[in-house]
């Protein structure tokens, strides 16, 4: 999958790709512009493709290129781009190079899907993108219980991202950023990190659980990765009020 895409002079393009068997990979494609080429549209930003790399001394090119899919729902809705290119930022940002990522390209083609299809709630797709993502790239939280007094559950827990731990209502307080959840919210983020893959998006959760949610998941991973998105950053400032 295409994740990123620069444009070289006048015909071609530099573009990162997401693939199965050697993470993220970047590779020129010459002539990409070119009205002839039949490359441009499977090379595109967020192009699902069978790419045939050539590798050259110091870098990779793509030689052919055959879309298999390119979200064209999602590529109509200003709202659903934008929040996919953030997808696209995290995957440049989390997935591994030269190894395999078969099971992060297939998350991130999941959950494009999802929205795509409008199958799922967009804010509901993105913390389960965002909190699966980290764990799988070794920032698992430690969801499990308060810290202090080992309660599992309360109708107030805190979550703290700098160290992706868990106080209830008793033990802990509203600092060091501490997002406060309740049961439901909470119930959702333990699915995020701790569910079968194939059961990762089958939940749901009240607009303020949500909300919630969302706002846990993002500020693990500014705490995690120690980095602002601007792709999120752009999408929060048309979705929100």
């Amino acid at each position: 999958m295409i994740i990123r895409e620069q444009n070289i002079g006048e015909q071609d393009k530099l573009v990162s790709v997401l693939t199965k068997s050697h993470g993220v990979v970047k590779a020129f494609v010459r002539g990409a512009k070119n009205i002839k080429s039949g490359k441009g549209a499977a090379t595109a930003l967020l192009s699902y493709s069978l790419l045939t790399f050539h590798e050259g001394r110091d870098s990779y090119s793509i030689s052919d290129a055959r879309a298999l899919r390119i979200f064209p729902k999602l590529r109509g809705d200003v709202r659903k781009m934008c929040l996919a290119q953030y997808f696209c930022e995290l995957a440049l940002t989390v997935c591994p190079r030269e190894k395999s990522a078969d099971k992060y390209l297939s998350l991130i083609l999941n959950s494009l899907y999802l929205i795509d299809e409008g199958i799922r709630r967009e804010e509901l797709v993105k913390p389960c993108l965002e909190m699966r993502l980290a764990a799988m790239a070794g920032y698992l939280p430690d969801l499990i219980m308060c810290r202090e007094c080992g309660v599992y559950t309360a109708p107030l827990m805190f979550f703290y991202p700098r160290t992706g731990t868990l106080k209830c209502g008793s033990c802990g307080a509203k600092t060091d950023g501490a997002v406060p959840l309740t049961e439901a919210a909470l119930t959702a983020l333990r699915h995020t990190v701790y569910a079968d893959d194939g059961k990762l998006f089958s939940f749901s959760l009240s607009d303020e659980g949500l909300r919630l949610l969302n706002r846990a998941s993002e500020a693990y991973l500014r705490c995690r990765f120690e980095k602002e998105f601007k792709t999120l950053n752009f999408y929060k400032a048309i979705t929100e009020p």
